[in-house]
C-alpha cells in the first residue's frame, strides 16, 4: 500500500515521521487517550518512537495510519488509522491532542480517511468500535455518518484495566 496525503478542509492527513514522537509520547500520557487507547507500559521517549515506526509501516497493507495536522502550520493534532484491513472490511480508530478537542478534528479526519478508503482501498465496511461510558466518541461517530448497530457487551479491556461495553457503528461504501 502506498503512503498518500488526505486534505479535509484545514487538516492534512499524512505519514508519521519520527519527528512526530515527542508529541505522540505526551499524547498518549494524556488521561483521554490512556484511557479509551491504552498502549499498555510506561511511554517514554523510545515507546513513542516505536509507535510512530509501527503506524509509518504500512507494509503489511493491514493497516493504514496518519498523523492528523493542521494543514497551515503543519502541528500535529491526532491520529486516525484503519486497522485489520482484510477481505473489503476495516476497523478505523482515532485520537486528538487536548487542544484539538471540541473543533471536529475527529470527525472531519475520520469522513475523510472513510472517503479514502472507500474510493481507494476498494473497501466494502469500515467499523467503528468506542466504549459506551466514552460519549465522546459517540459523538465522532455520529457526526461521521457511522450509523449505530448494536451494543458489545464487555468487548473491551481499556486503560484502567476494566472491560466495557462497546457501541458498533459502521458506515458501507453504499451508504449515502
Amino acid at each position: 500500500m502506498e503512503h498518500v496525503e488526505l486534505a479535509a478542509a484545514d487538516l492534512l492527513l499524512r505519514q508519521w515521521r519520527d519527528e512526530d514522537a515527542p508529541v505522540v509520547r505526551d499524547a498518549l500520557r494524556d488521561p483521554a487517550i490512556a484511557q479509551w487507547n491504552p498502549q499498555g507500559g510506561s511511554i517514554d521517549d523510545e515507546v513513542a518512537l516505536l509507535w510512530v515506526r509501527r503506524r509509518a509501516d504500512w507494509s503489511t497493507g493491514d493497516h493504514a495510519s496518519m498523523a492528523v495536522t493542521a494543514a497551515a502550520d503543519g502541528k500535529l493534532l491526532g491520529s486516525v488509522s484503519l486497522h485489520q484491513i482484510r477481505g473489503g472490511d476495516a476497523s478505523i480508530g482515532y485520537w486528538t491532542v487536548p487542544a484539538a478537542r471540541g473543533r471536529q478534528v475527529a470527525v472531519r479526519a475520520v469522513v475523510r480517511l472513510t472517503e479514502w478508503a472507500f474510493a481507494d482501498l476498494g473497501l466494502h465496511r469500515v467499523e467503528l468500535c468506542h466504549a459506551v461510558a466514552n460519549p465522546a466518541s459517540c459523538r465522532v461517530a455520529d457526526r461521521a455518518g457511522y450509523a449505530a448497530e448494536g451494543t458489545l457487551r464487555e468487548s473491551y479491556r481499556y486503560g484502567d484495566g476494566r472491560r466495557y461495553d462497546e457501541h458498533l457503528h459502521a458506515r458501507l461504501a453504499t451508504d449515502s
